[in-house]
């Protein structure tokens, strides 16, 4: 009641509106599949064109790989794991952000989720399938991977998976994970896509096509009171569902370091610190995907100050979380006098890596400090920058964790350089080409925003004018 002393523009002031402009419903829709219904400007044949060479590559490196061996790539003994691991669990967690924004912010009801969560769940999908790759390729052999993870029988009757195998834990988590998350996309997309099929107008086959197409995919919604009520009741399960995946899955992929004994791998701070950084580089790539989407499609009376702001409050966050587990591991490595694990970690720092560490703790712990001031977190430009600075040492927080517990093992008369080759780079260069190859399909084909979910956000009183305009 104490609102109504205030005006309109006072209510916005100190509590910023979702969606900007005036936006009726009619405008949501029409803004949102614009770029579905126009030709691909050059700018994202460009795109497309380069991500596609780079998808090439991925394909052309792993042939070659796959035809010549493992001798081609930069590992060796004693680092065993090289850059396909590195790069795995780079992608699994920036897959996390779609999770916790689309289940986690949901359950909380937290309404600026609504403008990115379709896309950072489409990100998800989209890193776990980059991830994916890696393991397989890793192996070796991976025609045999069907043959040895199933926990099927054969033949010869010898051949068991080995179930406290953290990598057989891996397959689990992560299939559940890509499941559950590409049932919730698509339960939000079905509303959406019905809204595109209605609008479609014209004889050709073009149009014929394209509506036949989402009329398909949006699995006959009519928007009935029922629907909305079974949608709704589905959601909240697959949000239930979903949440624990935050925690559980970038845990899980922690233990293939921590049930090791390797110093420097051996500690119990690696699964929440893992899904701290998990959280901290998926926002990260959010950022870094919306911010130059909202330029592109001119979404930014939608994706608005207000939610880059608070991404880069979770940012902030977690990544002060992540420096505290840097100094905890090196407080524990002092205090437990163990003399292996002290070493690794002066080793990090100050040891032939040194660089890959100190650029790790510039990106992670010290340029995301720069939020703390309201002018900067606000302004797009800086936000982008950042989100590249994390995604860049987040890479090299992973290559900090394999490399330099492994390069110098328990035996000196083992100890060897790591170095990675053109193939490392081709493989994990082309993984970004799949990301970006699949991200730029989704924004052509698919709404990259939740139409049915801003309008519930929507706070003009006006908004609800030129309904189906």
């Amino acid at each position: 009641m104490a609102q109504d002393n205030y005006s309109e523009e006072e209510l916005n002031e100190m509590s910023p509106p979702l969606v900007e402009g005036g936006k009726v419903y009619g405008d949501v829709n029409d803004d949102i599949v614009r770029p579905m219904d126009t030709f691909p400007t050059k700018l994202w044949w460009g795109a497309f064109g380069v991500s596609l060479a780079f998808l090439t590559l991925l394909f052309v490196e792993i042939g070659y790989l796959i035809a010549t061996g493992m001798g081609i790539v930069g590992v060796n003994v004693p680092v065993s794991w090289g850059s396909f691991i590195i790069t795995f669990v780079f992608w699994i967690g920036i897959g996390h952000a779609g999770t916790l924004i689309s289940a986690v912010l949901y359950i909380f009801r937290q309404q600026w989720r609504t403008a990115i969560n379709r896309s950072a769940e489409a990100m998800t999908i989209f890193a776990v399938a980059s991830a994916g790759i890696f393991p397989i390729i890793h192996v070796g052999r991976p025609w045999l991977v069907l043959i040895w993870f199933p926990p099927l029988p054969n033949e010869r009757g010898t051949l068991w998976p080995n179930f406290r195998s953290p990598l057989l834990w891996d397959l689990f988590a992560i299939s559940t994970y890509l499941t559950i998350s590409l049932v919730f996309w698509y339960l939000g997309l079905v509303p959406d896509l019905a809204a595109v099929r209605d609008r479609i107008r014209g004889s050709d086959f073009w149009s014929k096509f394209r509506k036949n197409a989402y009329s398909i995919l949006s699995l006959g919604w009519v928007g009935s009171a029922r629907s909305w009520s079974h949608y709704e009741a589905t959601a909240m399960i697959l949000a239930g569902l979903s949440t624990p995946l935050v925690l559980s899955v970038h845990s899980i992929v922690s233990f293939d370091f921590a049930t090791s004994v390797i110093p420097g791998w051996h500690t119990t701070i690696f699964p929440p610190y893992f899904v701290a950084g998990a959280i901290f580089s998926g926002f990260g790539m959010v950022l870094t995907l919306l911010i130059i989407m909202r330029e592109l499609f001119n979404l930014k009376d939608y994706i608005t100050i207000k939610h880059l702001e608070n991404m880069a409050k979770v940012v902030t966050l977690t990544g002060m979380i992540v420096g505290l587990a840097y100094a905890t591991e090196f407080f524990v490595a002092w205090y437990s006098g163990t003399e292996a694990e002290a070493f690794v970690f002066i080793n990090r720092a100050f040891g032939p890596y040194w660089w890959s560490y100190w650029i790790m703790i510039s990106c992670n712990v010290i340029s995301p400090q720069i939020f703390w001031f309201k002018k900067l977190r606000t302004n797009p430009m800086v936000l982008w920058i950042v989100s590249i600075f994390v995604n860049i040492g987040m890479w090299f927080e992973r290559y900090v964790i394999v490399v330099t517990s492994l390069h110098r093992d328990f035996l000196p008369s083992s100890w060897d350089e790591y170095v990675m080759t053109a193939h490392d780079y081709g493989i994990m260069l082309g993984s970004g080409g799949l990301f970006f190859t699949l991200f730029l399909l989704f924004c052509r084909f698919l709404p990259t925003i939740a139409m049915t979910e801003i309008k519930m956000v929507m706070k003009s009183k006006d908004a609800a004018k030129g309904y189906g305009h």
